[in-house]
């Protein structure tokens, strides 16, 4: 599976070190960014030694430290897919970033959205931010307590998915991965349904969700090997016909 590593070890840090990111993989990142934006028709900017945001007990509530680094996800207001998109392609930079040894949060609301140098239109606003850098071997005790205040058991495969019939392996496959993708609070609100040989996701509450559907969409396709997703809350997921 593409990002086998990446999945297993992908955790929130939220404690950075000083050390600058590599220049080579600023680089990439930024061309990744640029790439999956202009591929979705978002603006996914990468901001780098600029922490203003994060500084400050009152804009992060204590959470994070040392944040220099950060991946802005800009919502388009005039799509109503544009926060899954987001989701897909932010998840999507995690993982490359994970690859590289770096760690990433995504940030829904403890950061300073007006300190955030990106230029927006009217029809514009930015839906999150996704930390980044480099950041020590081991959780501090700080990320531990708060992995466990805001984390509980994943829920079980069974507990993800609808079906009339016995689903087929790549199914589970892409499951097992969604059950390792990150989710606000840990709640996991995607759900799956195999009804009739279509495969579709859903979230109930789309205004709310819409990022983590993204994400949850991404890590079932790469559970699955092989297929592509519609956009939008309840659509399809297209498994080619000669793959098992």
């Amino acid at each position: 599976m593409r990002f086998q590593r990446a999945v297993d070890v992908r955790c929130s840090r939220r404690k950075y070190l000083a050390t600058p990111i590599d220049y080579g993989f600023v680089n990439k990142l930024r061309q990744l960014a640029e790439e999956y934006g202009e591929k979705a028709g978002v603006k996914i900017l990468l901001e780098i030694k600029n922490g203003e945001a994060f500084k400050g007990f009152k804009k992060s509530y204590g959470l994070f430290s040392g944040v220099n680094n950060y991946i802005g996800l800009i919502e388009n207001k005039n799509d109503k897919n544009s926060k899954e998109k987001l989701g897909y392609y932010g998840e999507l930079l995690v993982l490359h970033a994970t690859d590289l040894r770096l760690g990433t949060c995504w940030v829904g609301g403890t950061f300073d959205r007006s300190l955030c140098p990106f230029e927006l239109a009217s029809n514009e606003s930015i839906a999150c931010v996704i930390t980044v850098g480099n950041v020590p071997n081991d959780k501090t005790l700080k990320e531990k307590l708060i992995h466990s205040a805001t984390h509980r058991h994943s829920k079980s495969l069974d507990e993800m998915f609808v079906s009339d019939s016995t689903v087929p392996k790549w199914f589970s496959r892409g499951l097992s991965v969604v059950q390792k993708a990150p989710s606000a609070m840990n709640r996991q609100p995607v759900m799956f349904s195999f009804k009739n040989g279509a495969v579709s996701a859903f979230v109930k509450d789309p205004s709310e969700e819409s990022l983590d559907l993204g994400i949850a969409k991404l890590h079932f396709e790469l559970g699955a090997g092989a297929g592509v997703w519609d956009w939008g809350n309840g659509a399809e997921f297209h498994y080619p016909v000669n793959r098992r």
